[in-house]
């Protein structure tokens, strides 16, 4: 599941709709929005987007957070490492093969050297 989705079922959960409701009212087909809260498709458009916040009514910062939650909840990274050293080639290939071995506590290892620029307890790494 992607955050995106998380979010999303979270809207609906509070709203008390099913995915196929919701489907019916945005006009897209109940496999697409399936497809879409289980991480089987990319991000949806800004036109979507726009649509699901007005059709849970949500204020413009609870929008904001959900199309930045969408920005980021690709399931199918591309990352980049062209004109890069070959050590960071080396990297997000090694990455790509073992993400789903990580735990949650890797995960926000890494997460948190991300957030602190490559730095860990103040420290450069």
């Amino acid at each position: 599941m992607t955050p995106f989705a998380e979010a999303v079922r979270k809207l609906r959960a509070r709203k008390g709709v099913t995915q196929k409701q919701m489907a019916a009212a945005l006009n897209v087909s109940p496999a697409y929005l399936s497809a879409l809260e289980h991480g089987k498709r990319g991000v949806p458009s800004f036109d979507l987007l726009q649509r699901i916040a007005g059709y849970f009514n949500i204020i413009w910062d609870e929008a904001e957070e959900l199309f930045l939650v969408a920005s980021s909840s690709d399931p199918r990274v591309v990352v980049d490492t062209s004109g890069l050293p070959p050590e960071y080639t080396e990297f997000a290939n090694r990455l790509a093969k073992r993400i789903r071995s990580l735990d949650s506590g890797d995960i926000a290892r890494l997460s948190a050297l991300l957030e602190n620029g490559g730095k860990v307890d103040g420290k450069a790494s």
